[in-house]
């Protein structure tokens, strides 16, 4: 089952962002909530953000699950 959204924890030095993939999120089959799975916890009081995969994102999670 191909996750709907990414985790990333985000963190800020100055006006750079650095993103970091630590989880993914699936929708339950009621459309009433998520489940989240975390890789990795954040540090550093970084932001914790999740957003839809693009495309090319997608694909290759479907290849790494094969």
């Amino acid at each position: 089952n191909t996750p709907s959204h990414r985790v990333y924890a985000v963190t800020k030095n100055g006006k750079q962002s650095y993103w970091r993939e630590i989880g993914a999120v699936w929708p339950h089959g009621d459309g009433e909530g998520f489940n989240l799975k975390l890789d990795y916890l954040p540090l550093h009081g970084a932001e914790i953000v999740i957003r839809k995969p693009k495309a090319d994102e997608a694909d290759t999670a479907v290849d790494e699950a094969a």
